[in-house]
């Protein structure tokens, strides 16, 4: 099996090659920008991520493993266009998803996702008026469930400018009138 490395430099010579990045990576990428711009937009945005890509391939850095946090890391910058579909979008879900019915209470599986919904429902309008490079960073995290220094990788900071915004996003985002984020239990998980 080819490195991701391997593959970009292959297609410097060999174009059809970078259809290997396109086939490992399309799903995720496209599942990370379905839920930034919805699923209206995702097409576009994902085959310009993937176009640029293919177009910059020769400034990949070859000494990293993954393709992937620059990958997203391009898709980050092209999804920053739809930045006021994305803000339509929350404050939509938030309208949308409290629609759902209670079941009964022998359903605790449906009680669970609709203690979720709840949740990031309330959340919605407090994410979409984060400052962009803050949502930038915790979608990377929350969604794409990248480590920080691939987040780092991906948004062209240093790890501690990410530790900083995720720091900031959880004191933002922690339950009203509480300064613990310990019940934001989505955004819990052990650093890498």
């Amino acid at each position: 099996m080819s490195t991701d490395s391997e593959i970009i430099e292959r297609s410097l010579a060999d174009p059809e090659a970078f259809s290997g990045i396109f086939e490992r990576y399309i799903r995720p990428v496209g599942a990370y920008i379905r839920r930034r711009v919805g699923a209206d937009a995702v097409e576009d945005a994902l085959s310009e991520t993937f176009l640029v890509a293919f177009r910059r391939r020769s400034s990949f850095d070859r000494d990293v493993d993954s393709a992937l946090p620059w990958l997203l890391g391009i898709a980050t910058r092209i999804v920053k266009r739809h930045r006021a579909d994305e803000a339509r979008h929350w404050r939509s879900f938030q309208a949308v998803s409290g629609a759902a019915q209670p079941g009964d209470a022998g359903h605790s599986a449906a009680d669970d996702r609709m203690d979720a919904d709840a949740a990031l429902r309330a959340l919605a309008p407090r994410i979409a008026a984060l400052p962009a490079r803050d949502r930038d960073t915790l979608m990377l995290y929350a969604w794409a469930d990248l480590t920080y220094e691939q987040i780092a990788v991906a948004l062209r900071v240093p790890v501690g400018t990410v530790r900083s915004r995720l720091n900031r996003v959880r004191r933002k985002l922690a339950p009203q009138g509480s300064r613990s984020a310990a019940r934001l239990t989505w955004m819990a998980k052990e650093e890498s």
